[in-house]
């Protein structure tokens, strides 16, 4: 996968993310995006280097797909848990 499809794939977790975990952020939607491209990578760099599972060449493969939402998941959870009191 290039660049632009991983950008891609994070901006589509992100936003699956998002739906996931509803409720207000502290960056909006521009966080929450920022987030997602950076969720995707850092869930296929772990799922390439601890998993043993290789990023595939296929843009739908869905080991690819969970690994990014796995990531933004856990970017947007701490995300909020260390800046989401900061907008009250």
């Amino acid at each position: 996968m290039t660049i632009i499809s991983w950008i891609l794939l994070g901006l589509l977790a992100g936003a699956i993310a998002k739906f996931l975990l509803p409720g207000r952020d502290p960056g909006g939607f521009v966080g929450t995006t920022l987030i997602g491209i950076a969720g995707a990578f850092i869930g296929g760099w772990i799922s390439a280097r601890w998993l043993d599972h290789p990023i595939s060449k296929d843009f739908y493969d869905g080991a690819t797909w969970v690994s990014a939402i796995g990531g933004s998941l856990v970017l947007l959870v701490a995300y909020r848990i260390f800046f989401g009191h900061s907008r009250d």
